[in-house]
């Protein structure tokens, strides 16, 4: 505390005398005692004056962080114009004036009311007035001084990070830069060695050290291994003082990783693998993997395989898996077990990243050898084409064989095979094969005009192993022959008019064929012999499968004759040479000057001159509203007719008999109950509503029976007539009567007939009749259910 005192007076009278012995560009030019020289100028003798300086002050030095009782003394601010009778004020404004720096106005005396720390604020700036405090003006004018704060060594170094991370290649040689850390101290590192930073590692020796003044960190051991360690962990040291004693310290820790290069080379961990395969794998099959251990990683541990020699190179594939760098033999093609039944491979794995600087330490590849065996299995038979074409002429018989497909076990068995036809392929069972020996014949004749390809499929099958079976697809083409005589192309509208000249061209034909000859279609046009010279009409073939009707005579009547019927004969030239006769219907028509058709009614000739086209539209309508009137009468007529019973008590039982079960008593449809009860409806002419007549004939007529009294009677007469009448179809159809017998087997169901007492009935049987009786076997089937 005293030792601080005494520094603080000792400054402050070396800065008083220096500020009265320094001239200070601070110092205000304006004073209250001055000092007049007198002298001569260049511009004419003007008298100069040379201010006094008054402020007995400049600047003023702090040390900061004190941490004495009383408040630090910084100094004392005096003007010559202190006479010492207090006359004088002294205020102080600036940085921190009044918080941190309290100054005595009557003194002058400055103290620093706080701790002051330079590494927050190392300079302040202030300025100073002297006021007379008789007459409030100031005395000097306003001035400006400094406090400068002085360090001391209170800030330990700090690293930019707390930790550093950092890589190097493996291999590195000693030297080799790893990254620099950086230290910073807040003292003031112009004042002493407070802020001056050293490095020094505390951790990660032998095989790293740090540049003491750069902090950049080196490799201090030849060729660290990856593969033998991958992770260090340095602590680096930053001291203040320049390293010296009492200085204060920071550390921090950086995370060193070596990264890998491709220093080795990959290894198979056995020398020979061995693997099997059976003979029916097919192509592209995976028989196993095998891999080489490379300790390097990434891209310098990626390996590709392949198949270096022998007796399997050409049968066996190698791939490499990116992702596990494992090397899978697959199957390249189709094996044989009776062909060969043991190969020998020679693998290789080579890294595909190799690194040029390490390639002394020698080749990066390395090599093993595999060796497959193949497994016997039962194959399916194996035929002599992988596909079959068959042609045949479409006028072959049934029966002959068309060609031959040969199959064999390919096993050394040599099963015996049998050949069969896929009949999904042959729906029509139009060929067959011999089961023994593969030969295909055709079962039905052929029609190339209606099927000219047919696509089969054969299936041979061993014998004595049924599951074992091969297809084969068969192509059959069948080949044309001249069996279809050409025909007319189209229907031809032909007509000829009546002012036609001779040698007139009125239509040119043309001829179609089924048939495909090979050299073309070629057709000859000519009358039948019998009209070879027709009076009326000539053909003259046109040599290009057309031919053209000419007119042979100078006009036409259609009064004498209509229509013409000119029969033409049309022949092909393929052999054997085919023939129809197409007949040509010619019409006489009336045309204008330029040929042009206008009518070709003969009938228009007949209708009277005097009856036109609006006379007879009214006697059409006439007609029209005469059968309309006449219809409507009809049927009101029938809407009148009255049903042959009409009194709600008749009551009629109806039986219905067919031959199915039918739909009960909600089933409605199965007979109209209006013909029984009005006989006279079923006299009308209605056709049969349960069959659908092939042929409209006449419904015999019979003497009308509803006024015959008994019922049986007309019933048997009825069936009589059914029974005799040949239009009627040979099977059950719908029968209806109201009659329902003599001498039925069966007791009524009524019970108007029951007996009154009702202890000797029993209904428990119509529980027995069915799920249709249940509700009345509920109703009568109880003892208690009337007494309830």
């Amino acid at each position: 505390m005293r030792t601080y005192s005494f520094l603080t007076v000792l400054l402050w009278s070396c800065m008083f005398h220096a500020i009265h012995m320094m001239p200070s560009q601070k110092r205000t030019n304006k004073h209250s005692h001055s000092e007049r020289i007198t002298g001569l100028s260049e511009n004419g003798g003007k008298t100069l004056h040379r201010t006094k300086r008054g402020w007995m002050w400049n600047q003023f030095f702090l040390l900061e962080e004190y941490t004495g009782p009383d408040t630090q003394y910084v100094g004392k601010l005096h003007t010559d114009q202190d006479k010492g009778d207090g006359n004088l004020k002294y205020i102080l404004t600036g940085d921190g004036a009044g918080s941190l720096f309290i100054i005595d106005e009557n003194t002058g005396d400055i103290h620093a009311a706080k701790k002051l720390d330079r590494e927050e604020k190392s300079l302040y700036v202030l300025r100073a007035k002297a006021i007379d405090r008789k007459t409030g003006r100031q005395v000097e004018p306003e001035s400006e001084f400094i406090i400068k704060i002085h360090d001391i060594n209170d800030n330990e170094p700090k690293f930019t990070k707390d930790m550093y991370t950092a890589s190097i290649p493996e291999m590195s040689g000693v030297g080799t830069s790893v990254i620099q850390v950086t230290a910073t101290d807040a003292d003031d590192a112009n004042y002493g060695n407070s802020a001056k930073v050293v490095y020094s590692i505390l951790q990660g020796q032998p095989y790293f050290s740090v540049d003491p003044e750069t902090g950049i960190i080196k490799t201090a051991l030849p060729d660290m291994s990856r593969e033998n360690r991958e992770q260090y962990q340095v602590v680096i040291q930053a001291k203040d003082m320049g390293g010296q004693m009492g200085g204060l310290s920071g550390t921090t820790t950086v995370n060193i990783t070596l990264t890998d290069v491709n220093d080795n080379p990959p290894r198979f961990p056995q020398s020979t693998y061995q693997f099997s395969s059976p003979e029916s794998a097919p192509p592209g099959t995976p028989l196993g993997r095998i891999k080489a251990n490379d300790p390097d990683v990434g891209e310098n541990a990626e390996i590709e395989y392949s198949i270096s020699n022998g007796d399997g190179s050409d049968m066996f594939d190698i791939v490499t898996d990116k992702d596990t760098q494992e090397g899978i033999i697959t199957v390249k093609k189709h094996l044989d077990f009776e062909n060969k039944m043991l190969y020998t491979l020679r693998v290789e794995a080579t890294n595909t990243h190799p690194d040029p600087r390490f390639l002394q330490l020698g080749p990066f590849k390395d090599t093993a050898s595999v060796k497959i065996s193949v497994e016997d299995v039962d194959e399916p038979p194996v035929f002599s084409r992988p596909w079959y074409l068959i042609e045949v002429d479409e006028d072959a018989k049934e029966g002959s064989i068309i060609g031959q497909v040969v199959a064999q076990d390919p096993d050394i068995t040599k099963n015996a095979i049998k050949y069969s036809v896929d009949r999904h392929t042959d729906l029509d069972r139009i060929f067959n094969i011999y089961s023994g020996n593969g030969s295909l014949f055709i079962s039905k004749p052929l029609d190339r005009e209606e099927t000219p390809w047919h696509n089969i499929t054969v299936i041979a099958t061993e014998i004595n192993n049924p599951k074992q079976s091969s297809q084969i697809p068969v192509f059959i083409r069948i080949l044309d022959i001249n069996d279809h005589a050409p025909e007319f192309a189209k229907y031809y509208e032909t007509f000829v008019c009546e002012n036609a000249k001779a040698g007139q061209l009125i239509q040119t034909v043309s001829a179609v064929d089924k048939d495909e000859p090979p050299q073309g279609h070629k057709f000859f046009f000519e009358l039948v012999p019998e009209f070879a010279v027709h009076p009326n009409f000539s053909i003259v073939d046109n040599k290009d499968n057309t031919a053209g009707i000419m007119t042979r005579r100078n006009g036409y009547s259609r009064s004498k004759m209509s229509t013409y019927l000119l029969p033409i004969i049309i022949f092909d030239n393929d052999y054997p040479i085919q023939s129809s006769t197409g007949t040509l219907t010619i019409r006489v028509c009336a045309c204008d000057s330029r040929g042009n058709m206008q009518s070709c009614s003969a009938e228009a000739l007949l209708l009277p001159a005097g009856l036109s086209t609006g006379a007879l539209v009214a006697i059409l309508l006439c007609i029209i509203i005469l059968l309309l009137v006449v219809l409507f009468t009809a049927l009101k007529r029938q809407r009148k007719k009255e049903p042959l019973i009409i009194s709600k008590d008749d009551v009629r039982d109806n039986i219905v008999t067919y031959n199915d079960e039918g739909g009960g008593e909600e089933d409605t449809q199965a007979f109209d109950i209006g013909t029984l009860r009005n006989p006279e409806a079923r006299e009308e002419s209605k056709m049969r509503r349960d069959v659908i007549p092939e042929t409209i004939f006449q419904i015999r007529r019979t003497a009308p029976l509803w006024e015959n009294i008994d019922v049986q009677d007309f019933i048997h007469r009825r069936l009589k007539e059914n029974d005799l009448d040949p239009a009627a179809p040979p099977y059950d159809s719908l029968a209806t009567y109201a009659y329902e017998g003599n001498d039925s087997i069966a007791n009524s169901l009524s019970s108007l007939e029951s007996l009154t007492t009702e202890g000797n009935q029993d209904y428990d049987y119509l529980s027995d009749w069915g799920p249709r009786f249940k509700k009345l076997a509920d109703m009568y089937g109880g003892e208690d259910s009337d007494r309830d």
